[in-house]
């Protein structure tokens, strides 16, 4: 059995589990036949929007703190002593603060969670250039290499960076350590917060066979209910049908599964990995039946999409239209398009339409959102056509005011349905 001491990373062998490390003492050890040669980790910051604002507000320490806002908001986030209570990500407020009254609720700074996640993140890049970001607080780590760099194995050097984010940063992370990205991803929930489990593709057949299917990389709730009705909720059983009959029933679906099902991922740490979709939605100050009020809400969400788009140099090849309806009811409806596009105009065009659809004056809806996916290279985006003079006059218009709001700012110049709406009694 290979150890490792997550304090004074120590490593070596030991002939049986020990409880201890034989160097300073600590109960804080790793241990895994496999230990020596695993090499792709997740790391995942606990907590991460509520542990930054305790670490700001010390007084916060030991109580329950629920990220978000507005009784009509949803909670962004929450620390694990508000979970004890049942609060959850994506809650709606009233009801987290239904079941923890006594919670300080902070408004989310965005600014200030980048902005220390781009810290830990370097943290991460010292050790190696193949770091893989998820999201604001967790990302993949490839250490194949880094030992002749470093002086130390892969373990040692991920237990030094837990240490170095806490002390220098005031934020615990957790750890998952593997040799695929699949299995990192599900050891780094296994000891939250302030983990660090090992699961190897060894461990894998036993590891995941009474685990549910939604853990799989894929899965969504269409693909669990299309398992559940073949009579498979977990994954063991995926892996007894064998890849051959799944293929058979899931097509290329159903190789995927069984591979991961035996804990095989072919995936690499991409330090540059291409983003899968780009959003931007928002909750209404109240419930909204009335088509014209939430086609104009739906505006500035479609501006805010494409000035992201443009950001990151991509164009949507899909445009999605997510509503929340009163009772808490998801819809989505996704248009294909045809070329793919960044204009705003385009988006609105296509997001209205489907609007258009849903909005019957009857269902009320407290949550209106748009969103871009198929995302290509902003090269593709827009291509002009033979009637481009006329054509192109919102694309012209649009790169307009995107100069002009270059030089003198984000509220000097807008469409005009952007304006405020007036309403009957205006």
């Amino acid at each position: 059995m290979k150890t490792l001491c997550r304090d004074c990373g120590t490593f070596g062998t030991t002939a049986a589990r020990t409880e201890r490390c034989a160097e300073c003492g600590s109960p804080r050890l790793v241990g895994h036949a496999e230990l020596s040669s695993l090499a792709i980790a997740h790391v995942d910051c606990d907590a991460f929007y509520a542990a930054v604002e305790k670490r700001d507000r010390p007084e916060l320490a030991d109580r329950p703190v629920i990220i978000g806002g507005g009784a009509r908001g949803v909670v962004l986030a929450c620390c694990y002593v508000a979970r004890l209570y049942g609060v959850r990500s994506a809650m709606p407020m009233f009801k987290a603060l239904a079941a923890c009254p006594d919670a300080a609720v902070i408004r989310p700074d965005m600014t200030k969670y980048r902005a220390i996640g781009r810290q830990v993140r370097g943290e991460m890049q010292r050790l190696t250039p193949l770091v893989e970001p998820l999201s604001i607080d967790e990302a993949f780590m490839d250490l194949s290499g880094t030992e002749a760099l470093h002086g130390a194995r892969p373990p040692q050097l991920l237990a030094g960076l837990a240490k170095r984010i806490e002390t220098a940063h005031g934020i615990t992370v957790s750890i998952g350590l593997s040799d695929t990205k699949f299995l990192a991803k599900l050891a780094s929930d296994l000891d939250k917060p302030r983990g660090f489990s090992v699961v190897s593709r060894a461990d894998a057949p036993a590891f995941l066979a009474g685990k549910p299917v939604s853990l799989l990389w894929g899965v969504g709730a269409a693909m669990q209910r299309k398992l559940a009705a073949d009579g498979i909720v977990l994954i063991g059983q995926l892996a007894e049908i064998g890849e051959r009959e799944l293929a058979a029933r899931y097509r290329g679906v159903g190789i995927r599964l069984a591979r991961l099902a035996r804990g095989e991922d072919a995936r690499a740490v991409l330090a540059h990995a291409p983003a899968h979709t780009i959003s931007a939605e928002n909750t209404l100050a109240q419930d909204e039946s009335d088509a014209a009020a939430l086609s104009h809400a739906l505006w500035p969400l479609c501006e805010r999409l494409s000035a992201r788009l443009k950001q990151a140099s991509l164009a949507a090849g899909t445009i999605t239209l997510k509503l929340k309806t009163a009772d808490f009811r998801l819809r989505t409806r996704s248009r294909r398009m045809a070329d793919p596009t960044q204009l705003a105009d385009t988006v609105y065009h296509i997001a209205s339409g489907l609007l258009a659809a849903e909005a019957d004056g009857a269902t009320r809806f407290r949550l209106v959102g748009v969103g871009a996916d198929h995302l290509s290279d902003s090269g593709t985006a827009d291509p002009p056509t033979l009637f481009a003079q006329e054509l192109d006059r919102p694309g012209r218009l649009e790169e307009a005011i995107d100069a002009i709001r270059g030089r003198l700012g984000e509220g000097s110049v807008g469409f005009g349905r952007g304006l405020p709406r007036q309403t009957n009694g205006a």
